[in-house]
Formats: structure tokens, sequence, C-alpha cells
């Protein structure tokens, strides 16, 4: 068995493919429409990578709470730094470089267009 994919809800699918885009240079894989039934499917890869970030819209559904249960997705970097840069220096909504305790900073989050924090780690 492995991993398949992560499913997150979104309310602007375009804006959150843009997002993931811009600033993980994910590539869409797929899309599956299905109108008769009101909802999308978009299937988001990293280069080299086959995991599945899966963005799924319903049509007409005005957005989701997250509610105080949900986790988060990660990505893990080689240059640390120089993405968390980039991702100030292009607008995103980042938090400042964090750490564990007795370890250097090796993560920060950034939020993506629908309030869904995704930790971004430095690689092992």
């Amino acid at each position: 068995m492995k991993m398949a994919h992560t499913c997150v809800r979104v309310k602007d699918l375009e804006a959150s493919v843009t997002f993931y885009k811009e600033a993980f240079n994910f590539e869409e894989s797929r899309r599956r429409d299905f109108p008769e039934n009101k909802f999308t499917l978009v299937y988001l890869t990293l280069p080299g990578d086959d995991y599945e970030l899966e963005l799924t819209y319903n049509y007409d559904h005005p957005g989701y709470e997250l509610g105080d249960g949900y986790g988060h997705i990660a990505i893990a970097t080689e240059d640390l730094e120089a993405l968390h840069a980039k991702h100030k220096a292009a607008g995103f909504n980042v938090t400042e470089l964090k750490h564990l305790p007795n370890v250097p900073p090796s993560y920060y989050f950034i939020i993506d267009p629908d309030g869904y924090k995704v930790e971004v780690i430095r690689e092992k």
C-alpha cells in the first residue's frame, strides 16, 4: 500500500489552483468535472512525485468551517529559508520560522486561500 492523495475542499477553485502552483510549483495532473452532480475535482502533484493533492470544489457552497480539529499538510524543501523569503516577498500569509525545543528553526506555516495551513519543513 501507499498513500494516494489528500483532499482539501475549496470555495474558489481557480484561486486555490493558482495558490498551489505559485507557492509550491504544483502541476495539475488531471481535472474531473461533474456538472450534473455540481462538483469538480482537480488533482495536483509536485514535479517528480506521484502523491496528489485533490482540490474538491462543490458548486454553490459558500465555504467551509475548518474547526479546531483540522490538521495540515506538509511540504518538504531543501532550502527552507529561501522558500520562506520567496513566500514573504510574494505577499503570502506566512508565519516566521519556527522550531521545536532545542532544535534550530526547521519549519513555518503558509495559509492557503481557504485558511488551510500548509506546513513547510526542512527536507531531511
